[in-house]
Formats: structure tokens, C-alpha cells, sequence
């Protein structure tokens, strides 16, 4: 190894070159106000005190005072024939859930053997070993291309014809496109504004979600690099004609903002979800710095769970200091898991949970930069973080923690919420950040815990807060991972057999997997619907099952067998080398499709802030995250970057995008004139304020939920 490369790899694993790598954000008497606020009686006198003793324990009696009411039945379980049936019945679906699930095995055991031992063989063996042996996305995607056209690849990129977009309607908007291009390019010098009108309707016209199928994963799913060369000359020629129009004078800046702020409804947001998993999120580093290095890190970022943790270390930290961060040696500050058998089973068996809650608010404080809040984090960075938190009572909806809902809510409250696993760690409290900088309780002190519990993934409320209509889930839980199956191959990653083309395992194969699954799935929600299944520690875990856990993209890491054993143990900088290099390398067959629709996403981004304007001041660019100066910015130019991104309703009829200064104004009435601003009616305002938290199937509906 040359020594230019033994110095960079010395480098990586050496924790001295960390920013910020001896510094303790938190206060002393921040951490004493959480404790504080942990032991505090709750607003409602039913809580537990922990995951294991209900709130239904006995208690000693009290004279002289009248008898509490005794809990009302359940009048959904009532009757006979309920107590009678419920256990045979219970049993039986379980042991047929256990003979299906054996089954299921057996057939992912024959496909993997038919692929590995069929398929992979001689020269086809050796471009695939190599295609996995890369580091950098350059090299991936050379070897991708010598794969493709050893497959033959090239000739189905060639070829315009797929069942699964309308390639008549794309090559038409493509010629029409360029001449009207064409056309606007020699009406530069000539004052005329005919040709870049009509490109303008065209753009309007065919700037719209997976518009004729162009963004279907199956159109990057039959090549191990790229799609339809006409796909490919279609996203290039639209960017190309946004930057024409962005930059065309000749356009009043009123109207180019009003099509700049159609395309972006039309067109919606990218965002990017990281799952819960325990350690396996530490997968999740190795994803986000492949989407860093190659410029394609979405600004909305939600994570829940282990994800939150990186998703909170994302968010307040600047691309340069990711950078930096996101090497080997990010273990040493990784120390969740220090403590030895005999203190942690003590506490275990003392409290009901494995890990002491103010030293994980202590480990987790330094991730989040201190006691940042989810609003001075999109400051800093620009960057958008969601997390996802459970209400420790069953009943209450779950709520997707951001810079709109709960501003002021310190983000590393909210990662030990989502992270609180009931036995693993108790539920907390949130904690909000007072004017004056002090801590205290949110939410009237109510404890919050795991968020994979019911929405790992929430793309509903990201949607309704967001307008995110494209989202990139990094998915590592371990319980789902062997359901995760891709049939006719998935986005870089073809069929391995019949170059490409045909069912994994073939038809057959694919058949019984499908169904096995199908009626897993269907026998599960037979017993919830039922109100069959037990409920331990008052929860209901069929969500872990039965909620959604796929996206647009859907980036798999793959997890080898010692990951299981050191699920709950801190990663050595040698095991956490290899989970980075692992999410880098499970991220580069996505690049290309998340490349292509944020290239068409950021241009139009920058002409809605280049051409927004308030009280007749330009807005700063939300897309500016690039700071290299730690200070905050001031309130105003905040106001500005929400302004941007979520402009007034218009009399157009637009309704998608409401004004949000609202739900900032607390914080932001002091130091910025409040504009006029149009609203809609009380009612629908307080709907809308009400829906944004929601992200539960039970509300919703559990129509798209599924086991994978």
C-alpha cells in the first residue's frame, strides 16, 4: 500500500481529527432539568411506571376516601363465544403462521441456491465480483457499464418500446421541448416572448410526478447502470429548458415565480428515511456519505429509531463536517453500550430497562450538537429533520417532530423518544427550549418512546407537511429484512438470470414466494382486526409487522450473521469500516435514478427562490445550507427561507402550500414586521393544524401497508 494511502486510512480511524471530537455540547443543568422532568408525575393519573408494571397493579387501599370506579369492560370483547374461541383459535393461526413461515424459508433457501450456484458463473461471476469490490461511485459505475453490456444491456437502453412508460408521449414532449428551446434561444436578443411562453406551458404541462411513467423503478431496474437512453435525453432537455426560463429576462419576475411555484406542487419533494434497526442503523452512515459524496443528499431528512440518531447527527452538522465525521473512526464516540452485564442487569431488573436514560441523553447530546433544536438546526444547516415519536399511552397519535410542529423541541429528546424500545430504554419526556435557553418539559410533560412501533417510515405526514412524494428509505430492521424481495429485480439491480429479463427463480418460484407471504400478511391481520393478540407491556406490535416499510427507493444493506450478535453492543472502528462501506456500496446502484429526479427537483428549487420576493426583498436560497460559520442566522432571513418554501396561498386556487408563520410566530413576532397573509376558514386551519401529526394506520387507513 503507497504511503499517501496509509496516511488517509490512518486518518479515518484516528478520532483526533473528529471535529468536535472532545467537546461536550450539553450542560450540567440541562441534564438535571430532563431528570427532573423524567421524574415528574405525569398530567394523567393512569401511568406506568415503567414498560413492565401496567398501570393496573394493585394498590393499597386508602381509608376514608370513596372507591375509584372499576375499569369499564372492553364491550368489543364481550360474549361467549369470544372467551371460549379465543385461545384454539389463536393457537391455530399461530402454528399455521409457523409452517408458512418454515416454507418461506425453504423457498428463499432454493432461489438463493438457484442464483448463486446457476446463475453467477465464469465471466458473468468475475464483473459481478468486481462490481462490488468498489470503493468510489466512478469505479461502481464503470464496472456497471462493462456488466451491461456483456448482458447486453445496451441494446434495452437503446430500444424506446417498455411496457412500463409511454414512450410515444415522452418522445413527442422531447421534440416539442427542443423546438421551442430552439426557438426562445434566438428570441434572446429580439425582445419577443412567444417561443418561452410556450415552452413555459410545456414545462407546466409535463413537470409532474413520475410524469408518463418516466419515474417508475422499473425503468432502472433492467440495467445495472442508467435507463432508456429516450428517459435519460427526456431529464436532460427538461433541466435544460427550466435553467432557459429560470434565466430569461425578458419574463416579469411575478410570473416566473407563480410557474416556478406550480412546478414545485406538481413535481413535490424528495426525502430521505432512515429506519430503526438497534445497531444496524450504523448502515445508515455508509448510505448518507455515498449520497453526500455525489451530491444527491436530499434536504428533507426524517429518521426514527437508530435512524434518528444519524439523522439528528446529519441534519446539524454542515457538509464539510460530514465529511469529516462519517469515516471509521466516528466509533470512538459511539458508547451507548459501555456499561458491563452486571450494571446493565441490575438496572434491568430495578427499572425495566437496560440502558440509564440520562447517560444516553449525555452520549446522544454530543450527535446533536448539544441541546440544538429541530428550528436552529434547519438554521444551520438548511436541512429539514423529522422524527417520529410514540405516545407512551395507546391510544394518542403518534407525531413527526420538525421545525414546523415542534420547533423549539431539542432533537436529542427526540432521538431517546423515538429509540425508546420498551425494555431497552423507558419511555421520555421531550424537552423544549425556553426563550431564555433554559430546558423544560414538552408537551405537559408526557413520555414518548420507539417510533418503528407504528410509523417507521412516514410518508403520509411527510407528504402533508412537505408535499415529499418521492422518498429514499434506507431500511435496516432485522425482523424484515428476509421478507424484503424483489421479484422482477429492483432499481439497479436486474434479474440475475436470463440477463435480466424473467421472475427471480422463475415464474414458479415467485409464485409461491408471493403467496406465502401474502398469507402471512393476511392471517396477521385477521388477528389484529380480531383484537386476537396479546398485548405485552400494553403495546400492540403488529405494526412491527404491518405497516409500510418500502419507498420510491428502497436501499437495502446487506447485514451478515455477527451483526445479530452484537445488536446491542457499540461497533469497533474495524466493524463500523465495514457497515459504511457496506450502505455506500447498497447506495450506489440508486444513484443514477435519485440523480436524475433531484436534478430536475433542485432547478426548479432555485427558480422559486430566486424569483420570490417579500415586501419587496429578494428571498434567500433554502438550498444555501453550505455554512461555513456556526453563528445562527437572524430570524428574518429564517423567515425568508420559509417564505420560500411555503409560500402564501394565491387566488389560483392553489391550496398546497399554506403559511406557516404561525406556527412560528412565538418565536419570531419580536424580531420581524408580521405580513398579511391569506387563510382559508377556522375550521380547515384547525383540521389542518390536527392532521399534521397523524401517520397512524388507524387513522389513515392501512390499505398500502404491507409486510415489506
Amino acid at each position: 500500500m503507497p504511503t499517501a494511502e496509509k496516511a488517509v486510512l490512518h486518518d479515518q480511524y484516528d478520532p483526533v481529527g473528529l471535529p468536535d471530537y472532545d467537546r461536550e455540547f450539553i450542560k450540567p443543568e440541562e441534564l438535571k432539568a430532563f431528570e427532573k422532568a423524567l421524574h415528574a408525575p405525569e398530567a394523567s393519573p393512569l401511568v406506568a411506571i415503567n414498560d413492565w408494571r401496567p398501570i393496573n397493579q394493585r394498590v393499597r387501599k386508602t381509608r376514608g376516601r370513596r372507591k375509584a370506579p372499576k375499569r369499564s369492560k372492553d364491550e368489543t370483547r364481550e360474549g361467549v363465544l369470544y372467551t371460549v374461541l379465543k385461545w384454539p383459535f389463536l393457537f391455530t393461526v399461530f402454528a399455521w403462521i409457523a409452517v408458512l413461515s418454515c416454507g418461506y424459508v425453504l423457498v428463499r433457501v432454493y432461489i438463493l441456491v438457484y442464483e448463486q450456484c446457476v446463475t453467477w458463473r465464469g465471466k458473468r461471476q468475475r464483473l459481478r465480483r468486481g462490481l462490488w469490490a468498489q470503493k468510489d461511485y466512478a469505479s461502481w459505475l464503470s464496472s456497471a457499464q462493462a456488466l451491461d453490456a456483456y448482458l447486453g444491456n445496451d441494446k434495452w437502453k437503446e430500444t424506446d418500446e417498455y411496457a412500463y412508460y409511454d414512450h410515444l408521449t415522452i418522445t413527442k414532449v422531447v421534440d416539442q421541448l427542443k423546438t421551442a428551446r430552439y426557438e426562445a434561444e434566438r428570441e434572446l436578443n429580439g425582445g419577443e416572448t412567444s417561443a418561452i411562453e410556450e415552452l413555459s406551458a410545456l414545462l407546466e404541462a409535463c413537470v409532474k410526478n413520475n410524469f408518463a411513467g418516466v419515474e417508475n423503478p422499473r425503468m432502472y431496474s433492467e440495467a445495472y447502470s442508467g435507463t432508456k437512453d429516450l428517459v435519460q435525453e427526456y431529464i436532460d432537455e427538461v433541466h435544460t429548458c427550466i435553467e432557459l426560463v429560470r434565466d430569461y429576462r425578458q419574463i416579469d419576475r411575478e410570473i416566473k415565480y407563480r410557474l416556478f411555484k406550480h412546478l414545485d406542487t406538481n413535481f413535490g419533494r424528495t426525502a430521505l428515511c432512515l429506519s430503526g434497526g438497534a445497531t444496524f442503523a450504523y448502515y445508515h452512515f455508509g448510505v448518507v456519505k455515498s449520497l453526500l459524496e455525489n451530491g444527491v443528499l436530499p434536504e428533507i431528512i426524517t429518521g426514527t429509531s437508530g435512524g434518528a440518531l444519524v439523522a439528528g447527527l446529519v441534519a446539524t452538522r454542515t457538509d464539510e463536517e460530514l465529511k469529516q465525521l462519517l469515516v471509521p473512526a466516528l466509533a470512538h464516540r459511539i458508547r451507548a453500550c459501555h456499561e458491563g452485564f452486571f450494571q446493565w442487569s441490575s438496572r434491568w431488573w430495578k427499572t425495566g430497562a437496560r440502558f440509564d436514560t440520562i447517560d444516553w441523553a449525555r452520549q446522544c447530546s454530543w450527535f446533536c450538537r448539544g441541546s440544538m433544536t429541530f428550528r436552529e438546526a434547519y438554521e444551520r444547516t438548511g436541512r429539514i429533520l423529522n422524527v417520529s415519536c410514540v405516545p407512551s399511552d395507546p391510544h394518542s397519535p403518534t407525531i413527526l417532530a420538525n421545525y414546523l410542529t415542534a420547533p423549539d423541541c431539542v432533537i436529542w429528546s427526540a432521538v431517546l423518544a423515538s429509540a425508546a424500545v420498551p425494555g431497552i430504554l423507558n419511555p421520555v419526556v421531550l424537552m423544549t427550549k425556553k426563550p431564555n435557553g433554559t430546558l423544560a418539559p414538552y408537551s405537559f410533560g408526557h413520555k414518548w418512546k420507539d417510533g418503528s412501533l407504528r410509523t417507521d417510515i412516514p410518508i403520509k405526514a411527510l407528504n402533508l407537511h412537505f408535499n415529499v412524494n418521492f422518498t429514499i428509505v434506507s431500511q435496516v430492521n432485522p425482523h424484515i429484512n428476509l421478507f424484503f424481495f424483489s421479484s422482477r429485480g429492483t432499481v439497479g439491480r436486474p434479474v440475475t438470470h436470463r440477463k435480466g429479463r424473467g421472475w427471480r427463480g422463475g415464474f414458479l418460484g415467485t409464485a409461491i414466494e408471493q403467496y406465502i407471504k401474502l398469507d402471512l400478511n393476511k392471517w396477521l391481520r385477521v388477528l389484529r382486526h380480531l383484537e386476537l393478540l396479546p398485548r405485552p407491556l400494553g403495546q400492540d406490535w403488529s405494526e412491527i409487522w404491518l405497516q409500510k416499510f418500502s419507498g420510491t427507493v428502497t436501499i437495502w444493506p446487506k447485514s451478515i450473521p455477527s451483526d445479530f450478535v452484537h445488536i446491542l453492543s457499540d461497533p469497533t472502528p474495524e466493524r463500523l469500516a465495514r457497515m459504511i462501506h457496506v450502505g455506500q456500496q447498497s447506495a450506489f446502484p440508486k444513484i443514477q435514478f435519485i440523480t436524475n429526479r433531484l436534478k430536475i427537483e433542485k432547478s426548479i428549487m432555485r427558480g422559486l427562490q430566486q424569483h420570490s420576493t417579500t415586501g419587496g426583498r429578494s428571498l434567500s436560497p433554502i438550498l444555501s445550507r453550505r455554512m461555513q460559520a456556526p453563528e445562527l442566522e437572524p430570524s428574518d432571513v429564517i423567515s425568508q427561507r420559509l417564505d420560500a418554501s411555503f409560500p402564501e396561498r394565491h387566488e389560483d386556487g392553489d391550496s398546497r402550500y399554506v403559511d406557516v408563520s404561525d406556527s412560528m410566530s412565538h418565536s419570531t413576532a419580536s424580531s420581524r414586521p408580521q405580513t398579511p397573509t391569506r387563510r382559508g376558514s377556522l375550521i380547515e386551519e384547525i383540521r389542518r393544524q390536527s392532521a399534521v401529526f397523524f401517520d397512524d394506520t388507524d387513522i389513515y387507513g392501512d390499505d398500502d401497508a404491507l409486510v415489506t
